[in-house]
């Protein structure tokens, strides 16, 4: 996908299996992304994989949730993948991915 309004070319990526997003994100390694937006729905609250997986990276990465995940139970209010991200967006339902993609067009001017 393009977005000639932001000046972002978009590709997506979904998958349920921990193994399948870490390899998504070590193929950014190709120098062909500039950033990641990334949804890790309950990985976010305990997966150290996909954590160590985007600490490494040399590219931007935003978390993104449609809900906020700090009007949910407790337990969803800690994110162990937060801490090595540019930064989080959550509470606005699909505007969450639309907010970062800004956020991604308005760094890439500042550059």
């Amino acid at each position: 996908l393009k977005s000639n309004k932001l000046n972002i070319e978009v590709e997506l990526f979904q998958s349920n299996h921990e193994g399948e997003i870490i390899d998504k994100l070590h193929r950014t390694f190709d120098g062909n992304y500039d950033g990641v937006i990334i949804n890790p729905g309950g990985y976010t609250h305990y997966s150290i994989s996909i954590r160590d997986a985007i600490e490494v990276l040399n590219i931007p990465v935003i978390e993104v949730h449609l809900s906020n995940i700090f009007k949910r139970e407790g337990f969803r209010e800690k994110s162990v993948i937060a801490p090595v991200c540019k930064g989080q967006i959550s509470g606005f339902g699909v505007y969450s991915y639309l907010l970062a993609l800004q956020a991604f067009s308005i760094m890439k001017e500042s550059d």
